[in-house]
């Protein structure tokens, strides 16, 4: 049986990647190494590296515009400590925008170096919506938002306009719509959602911006160090690299960042169509921020509960469950999710009206 992955991360990935990244295990560019085993520094895998860098910008239209992509490790949360290192001047501040778990991650890592100004949140309604009418103080070292919140369903459609740095955690929405990427300083994202494995941290860098703010940082932790050793100041998580530029190359096959997103806008369409239409079912998040990426959704009755759980893990469907610190269901329809996948979750919220 078909499996329909609806897991919010580590996620669905496109089968062409699956299948080219397990041959490239056994044998990678016909060197007779696995892609495991080969060295970081080799000439295959440097090429591998400077492809996925250059790729990333391209797709994001940032190519010759004075950003450098890096692939390192640690995850977003080690970009929430990051961040401030980097940007953060001493005694100086930055403003956060507070939208969900993941923004109070980041937050609580910045109070670490200095005041750390919460310019508006959604916490005392459950983060159900994005935050708006908020001012970003103008001697702020920069700005932090967070485009699209997995656990609560919510997803930035504008971005503020200001002449602070702003730095944007896009770890789950990360090549799924077209934006103006120029407009962020710092962008980044765990690989984990739509680009690859877990194991890699893609993040873009406006690289005037850095140098600026007095600190000593940590080597690991100073984003120029990375740039200046071109993503390879320490060993690089070969793998997880080298599935994520296999994923940029299939999101450029497909006509880029604009053919994604048209697909990406008809899955949340249909799968929210649904919910709104079936009685059975309501949908948690503000209807203007919902995100096309994370569906969160409630049955209007738990009595229910078991015969629609029922009914989708026999339709083929997994990971469906919401987070576990708010419960309901969680549909994560990233780019790779298919449509014809979508369609057999609706029909299995459709069939539940014939069970009751």
């Amino acid at each position: 049986m078909k499996k329909h992955n609806y897991s919010a991360g580590p996620s669905i990935l496109p089968q062409e990647v699956f299948e080219k990244a397990s041959k490239a295990i056994l044998d990678f560019n016909d060197s007779g190494l696995s892609i495991l085993e080969i060295s970081h520094r080799s000439k295959d895998f440097v090429a591998v590296m400077e492809e996925a860098r250059s790729l990333a910008l391209e797709l994001l239209g940032l190519q010759g515009k004075g950003y450098q992509a890096l692939f390192l490790q640690g995850g977003a949360s080690t970009a929430f400590l990051m961040a401030p290192y980097n940007l953060m001047k001493e005694n100086g501040k930055a403003a956060y925008l507070d939208s969900g778990t993941w923004a109070t991650a980041a937050i609580k890592e910045a109070k670490y170096f200095g005041e750390t100004v919460i310019v508006g949140s959604s916490k005392e309604a459950n983060y159900n919506h994005i935050p708006k009418g908020y001012e970003i103080p103008t001697d702020a070292d920069y700005f932090h938002c967070t485009s699209n919140n997995t656990i609560f369903g919510t997803q930035m459609k504008e971005f503020p306009a200001t002449n602070v740095p702003v730095v944007c955690d896009m770890s789950s929405d990360i090549f799924s719509r077209e934006l103006d990427f120029s407009k962020f300083d710092i962008i980044y994202a765990g690989a984990q959602k739509n680009m690859g494995p877990a194991g890699t941290t893609l993040v873009v860098i406006k690289e005037e911006i850095l140098g600026k703010n007095g600190r000593t940082i940590p080597s690991m932790l100073d984003y120029a160090k990375h740039i200046k050793a071109e993503s390879m100041y320490n060993t690089p998580p070969v793998f997880a690299v080298y599935v994520s530029l296999l994923t940029l190359q299939w999101i450029k096959e497909k006509g880029g960042i604009a053919a994604v997103e048209k697909l990406n806008n008809a899955k949340a369409d249909l799968l929210y169509a649904e919910i709104d239409r079936n009685p059975l079912f309501k949908g948690t998040a503000a209807v203007e921020d919902r995100s096309k990426m994370n569906v969160t959704f409630l049955l209007n009755n738990a009595d229910h509960t078991a015969t629609f759980d029922a009914l989708w893990k026999e339709a083929g469907i997994s990971g469906l469950p919401g987070h576990r610190s708010v419960g309901g269901y969680r549909a994560s329809i990233y780019n790779a999710m298919s449509i014809e996948s979508v369609q057999v979750l609706v029909d299995v919220m459709k069939a539940l009206e014939t069970k009751i």
